[in-house]
Parts: C-alpha cells; structure tokens; sequence
C-alpha cells in the first residue's frame, strides 16, 4: 500500500510558497507537493484530485483560507494546516476544524512538528480505515460498523496503547506513579523528571520518548523540555515573543515556547 503524501501548498506569497515547499520536499513521506496561489485555485486542486493535507494560508484575496473550507465542504476538505501571520485567526482555525496553525514566522522545527501532527492522524485514519475494511470480510463488524475489541486485536491494534502507570526505580524500591497524578514532565538529560503532587522523580526514558506513550488527550508538549497535563493548569501568563509561562497545581511553573504554542491552543480549543 502506498504511503506517500500528496500535499498542497495555497499562499498568495510566492517566497512563503516557496519555504514550505522546499521544507516538505526534505520529507522522506512526501510524494507529492502540489501548489496554488489563490483560493479559487486551491478550490479546484482539491476537487480534481486526492489530496492528503493542505497547507492553507488564511489572509488571501478572492477566497481567504477560510472560504475555501467552505467552498469545498468539510466532508471534501483533507486535513489542513492553516498558516497565519495573525494571532486572531486562530480561533476561526479552530472553528474550521484545523489539524494544527503555523504563525508567520515559523520555525522549521515548528513546521516539522505540524507535518509530524498531521503524519500521525493520516496513519491513524488509514489503520482504521484498513482494519474496518479487514474486519468486515473476517464478518467481525456489526451492521452498526462496531469493531469489537477482540478483532482488533486480532489485527495487532491495540486498544489501550498509552500509558496509564510508571514505574519508578529508587535505591531498590520501585513505585507506580498513575498517569493523571502527573502535574507536569521536564527533560533531565538522556532521562526525565516526573513532577507529581510537589515531589519531582526521576524516570529512566527520554522526553521525546515518554511523549509519544503518554495519553495526548491528557498531556501536551509545551517546549522541547516539557509536557503538561492539561487538567493541572491553573493558569497562563503572557511574557514575551508570544511565550508564557504556566502555573500548576502544587506549585509548579514551566514555560510554554512559541513553537509549541499552537498545538496547547488547538489542545484547550481556544488561543491564549
């Protein structure tokens, strides 16, 4: 089964067209990178071929980003990418049901952390879309279209796939810290530091690898050396550059970075 993306690019702005092609072209899992300079163009790329993900910039003439949501109709419309150079937009974004927003200027980490974003939720939806199709020649699909748990694993897709439990070594003693009692994660070298409840322990795994075990409707990543449980926050506030930081229960503190900023925002559902 092919697994390359076909991608389109939609910006009035040559150079920023540009950017984002060069940036996608770099990606083994690209296969196509499509472009179009306005919306009206964007509109008819999507209607003329299968498209995987748009990058769509939002402030155009003719049809705005927006528009051509509209124009093409949210069950026509691959994931998209909405690429601003205003903060405002992003609650409109998050209305149109957005995967992830860039706000000019991005970073290439930045950029690479939507394109990984939207990766995931394409292999999601081809591995559900793979396993249903499976299941119903196996008869193990209800008229309702239910995949029973059974089945699926069965097909090797696990039903529960994030961590709810941790382990912890000290000195001889190994204690289970549950998930959600986890305030907030910080890097600590090649390992990470598990705040919980005021106390901070130590855990044996990398940051970025103990990210991808963790429950995203729970935790999300806020800077390249911290996780945050979304039901700890107490509060946000603004400091420069469009940073902030963030209070948490028992009196913890960590940064939110610029880079990371929009997928807290798409996380809470509004922007900050």
């Amino acid at each position: 089964m092919n697994t390359t993306l076909t991608v389109l690019v939609v910006d009035d702005e040559p150079p920023a067209r540009r950017r984002l092609i060069e940036l996608l072209q770099r990606d083994a899992d690209i296969g196509s990178v499509l472009e179009a300079s306005d919306g009206r163009m964007a509109v008819a790329q999507i209607g003329a071929a299968p498209i995987d993900l748009v990058f769509l910039d939002i402030q155009m003439p003719e049809l705005n980003g927006l528009e051509v949501v509209a124009a093409v109709g949210a069950h026509a419309m691959p994931l998209a990418v909405f690429v601003t150079a205003y903060d405002q937009h992003a609650v409109r974004a998050f209305e149109a049901n957005a995967l992830d927003y860039l706000l000019k200027p991005f970073s290439d980490e930045r950029m690479e952390a939507a394109l990984a974003r939207a990766k995931a939720r394409l292999a999601g939806q081809r591995m559900e879309a793979f396993s249903e199709h499976v299941l119903r020649m196996m008869g193990s699909v209800g008229a309702a279209g239910v995949v029973t748990p059974v089945a699926t694993m069965a097909l090797g897709v696990p039903t529960r796939p994030y961590l709810e439990r941790l382990a912890i070594k000290t000195a001889g003693v190994t204690r289970m810290v549950r998930a959600p009692d986890i305030d907030w994660i910080d890097g600590n070298g090649v390992y990470a530091n598990l705040h919980v409840g005021g106390a901070v322990l130590l855990y044996r795994a990398p940051l970025g690898a103990l990210a991808a075990r963790l429950d995203p409707a729970r935790f999300v990543r806020v800077h390249r050396s911290a996780i945050l449980n979304i039901d700890s926050v107490l509060a946000f506030e603004a400091l420069t550059h469009g940073e902030f930081e963030v209070t948490l229960k028992h009196g913890g503190r960590a940064r939110v970075s610029r880079t990371y900023r929009a997928q807290l925002e798409l996380r809470l559902g509004h922007a900050l």
